[in-house]
């Protein structure tokens, strides 16, 4: 058996945006024997790694949920943590273009949901309005929201595992966590450098938060679905047909905001995603395939829910993967200009979506105690906006349920 590591006060698994931010939140409170166990070779590598880098407003959310005032908060917070580390950030704005006039009633509750959340300059648009902030965007009415920016979540998470380090903590990295075991009144850790022995666990394993709950003894009911979202990217001397960030009025029923196109800090375009099923939890590629990720989504009672329930969205999701002609026209409802050659092969990202027994969408944060445990399972946009509030959330109920 590997040697024993020395005993740590909380072990937080997973050095993600979320897993860091809490780790220098619980240092900021009480000096503590604390490390932040990765399996990669660097912070970040999985969800805040695949980002398309937005600093939400709080247009989507509804007035006065948590959601709603974390994403407040916590963007000015992320915009004064930014400046003070010299992390390059802009507050670009965006606009939300209605394309046909069955989409006015969903933009008219945006318009009311932004203004309710305090949203500042938050201006309708008539279709001059449309082409005054993006020339080359077709749509009947719109909404420009100047509060929203754009950041390189990476930095951000890099400049949080320095904070961690500075504070006294570790960021242990090629350290995965497998086997959890209890080890008195805390637990014991299987890793690839021997045995870590904690008081207490703190799992901000994203997309594979479920099993770390279970290895740790729990059965957290909802199960973690990969799904993953496909980017093109603007050749760069077509770069000019967008400005900053345009999406589409979001259909209510997803969690996901539909096909648009993001100015990132570097300036390259990406335009996308798609949300396409993904056969493997850290699944980037097509071919990325895992028996043991697929029989889990096919031995769920929630997995074929789902599937009677949204399988026509399915079938389209799948299709535009597949042909770039129907990524192309899915876009073109936003900017006619737009040509085939213009967009070339981008990068993608993994969703870990949290699904309910039931077939549902979990939209809102989920935590599962346990004992000397707490569980991060779901964690959805705004997380990475509101990473630094949410992380002293957790780190407070954390320290409350540890009694640290």
């Amino acid at each position: 058996m590997p040697p024993a590591d020395s005993h740590l006060d909380v072990a937080v698994i997973g050095a993600g945006i979320l897993g860091l931010a809490t780790a220098r939140a619980l240092l900021a409170q009480t000096p503590l024997a604390l490390a932040v166990l990765e399996t990669e070779d660097r912070p970040a590598a999985h969800q805040t790694g695949h980002n398309s880098g937005v600093i939400h407003s709080g247009l989507y959310y509804r007035p006065g949920s948590l959601k709603a005032e974390l994403c407040t908060t916590g963007r000015r917070a992320l915009e004064a943590y930014c400046t003070e580390r010299e992390i390059p950030f802009e507050r670009c704005g965006k606009v939300v273009v209605a394309t046909e006039d069955s989409e006015l009633p969903a933009l008219d509750e945006l318009e009311r949901r932004g203004r309710a959340n305090g949203l500042a300059g938050l201006e309708r648009l008539t279709q001059a309005g449309l082409r005054k902030h993006e020339p080359h965007v077709a749509g009947i009415a719109g909404l420009f929201v100047p509060e929203t920016g754009i950041v390189d979540y990476s930095a951000v998470a890099r400049s949080f595992a320095a904070d961690v380090e500075a504070a006294g903590g570790e960021v242990r990295l090629s350290t995965a966590a497998g086997a959890i075991r209890r080890d008195g009144d805390g637990f014991a850790i299987t890793t690839p450098g021997g045995i870590v022995r904690c008081r207490h666990l703190l799992n901000c394993g994203g997309v594979q938060a479920d099993r770390i709950a279970r290895r740790a003894g729990l059965d957290p009911v909802i199960a973690i679905v990969p799904f993953r979202g496909e980017y093109k990217t603007l050749r760069p001397e077509r770069r000019g047909l967008i400005r900053n960030l345009v999406y589409p009025v979001p259909d209510p029923r997803f969690p996901f905001l539909g096909v648009h196109f993001t100015r990132r800090i570097d300036g390259a375009i990406e335009a996308g995603p798609n949300a396409v099923l993904a056969t493997h939890r850290h699944g980037y590629r097509r071919r990325d395939f895992s028996a043991r990720d697929v029989l889990a989504m096919l031995s769920y009672k929630g997995f074929w829910r789902m599937g009677r329930r949204y399988w026509r969205t399915a079938l389209g999701e799948v299709h535009r993967s597949l042909s770039h002609a129907a990524f192309t026209r899915a876009l073109q409802r936003l900017l006619p200009e737009l040509r085939p050659e213009d967009l070339i092969p981008g990068g993608s990202g993994v969703r870990a979506q949290a699904l309910e027994p039931d077939g549902s969408l979990v939209d809102d944060f989920r935590f599962v105690e346990g004992p000397a445990s707490l569980h991060v399972l779901c964690a959805p946009s705004p997380a990475a906006t509101a990473s630094i509030v949410i992380g002293e959330t957790i780190a407070a109920r954390a320290a409350e349920h540890f009694s640290l």
